[in-house]
């Protein structure tokens, strides 16, 4: 464990310039774990970017508003003079999988400096320099304290607020059975480092636009029950996104509402593209099924309890095809 986190050190001492990215659709992980480590290498005289496949959630802007980072979004497009050439390093936080990471391995082709990795998921494919990889950690943002503390990073107001969004988002407010004492020891540390505690909770938790709601509620009007009420499934289609005004980002969290039922075990949203796209299928698990690898037959992956994955394929047939696997793999 040690040795990997003095092999990314290393790796980050010896660059100048470092570009920072994340997986698509960005949670309050990749985002916090982005900012921290940006601010952390300019800190250490490295310059750094953030680059993101998607554009910045509205309810985690305040990250970088606050810490006054910019970020290069690419979503509708990459700029002409985006080039990784100009990189001594690629840094990819909270995902280790190509399938996250739309466009970025492809223009990695050739590329002449290190791919490096830090992440905290179960499924991990062999295409980085080097990483750090710590699977029981709740949130990538643990690892990227653990790791800004090894490397003598100074624990400011500004890199406090981004790892305590980082950590309590992906621990729903450390009530995920992912939260560990390590989790809330590190909490205290940085509420101690200045975080202000309701007002990340009000900005992350009360801070939805009425569109969300109108989402929300066309997601459980589509809930099924199958397998005994075991098995929950719920569709999005494109629809529902035209006329509640929601967008991709609005769907984050609604996989987990099935779950208060006593008796579902599995829940399943899937998603239709609001563009061209693939098909989205987001699986929580209550822990007696292990979707991450359910995920991996598909090509995705995550967590044992939370994970997902993207057919290329009309909305129906992939309904089909993945409920049918699904009821084959809980039978």
């Amino acid at each position: 464990m040690g040795e990997g986190y003095e092999r990314m050190i290393e790796e980050l001492g010896r660059c100048r310039r470092v570009i920072v990215t994340t997986h698509v659709r960005p949670d309050g992980d990749a985002i916090g774990c982005c900012a921290a480590m940006v601010l952390a290498m300019r800190q250490k005289g490295i310059e750094a970017d953030t680059l993101l496949l998607s554009h910045l959630p509205r309810k985690y802007a305040f990250v970088y508003q606050d810490t006054g980072l910019p970020h290069i979004d690419v979503e509708k497009g990459w700029p002409a003079d985006l080039t990784f050439g100009r990189y001594d390093a690629v840094l990819v936080v909270d995902t280790g999988t190509r399938s996250q990471l739309p466009g970025v391995l492809e223009r990695l082709e050739g590329y002449g400096g290190r791919k490096l990795v830090i992440d905290h998921h179960l499924t991990q494919e062999g295409w980085a320099d080097a990483r750090v990889v710590v699977k029981e950690a709740a949130a990538a943002g643990e690892i990227v304290a653990e790791l800004l503390e090894r490397w003598g990073v100074r624990l400011d107001a500004s890199i406090a607020l981004a790892l305590y969004v980082a950590i309590v988002t992906d621990t729903g407010w450390f009530a995920f059975s992912n939260t560990r004492p390590e989790t809330l020891r590190l909490a205290a540390r940085l509420m101690e480092a200045g975080v202000d505690t309701d007002r990340v909770y009000q900005l992350v938790y009360q801070n939805e636009r009425p569109a969300r709601f109108l989402l929300q509620t066309r997601a459980q009007q589509s809930l099924e029950l199958l397998m005994g009420d075991r098995l929950a499934v719920m569709t999005l289609r494109k629809r529902d996104f035209e006329e509640t005004g929601a967008n991709v980002p609005d769907t984050e969290n609604l996989i987990n509402l099935p779950l208060q039922i006593a008796s579902v075990e599995v829940s399943m949203l899937i998603t239709e593209p609001i563009d061209d796209g693939a098909v989205r299928v987001s699986l929580r698990s209550k822990g007696h099924l292990d979707v991450a690898r359910f995920a991996e037959r598909f090509g995705g992956g995550g967590h044992r309890r939370a994970s997902g994955l993207r057919l290329e394929m009309p909305l129906e047939q992939a309904r089909q095809r993945v409920i049918e696997a699904m009821v084959e793999q809980m039978s």
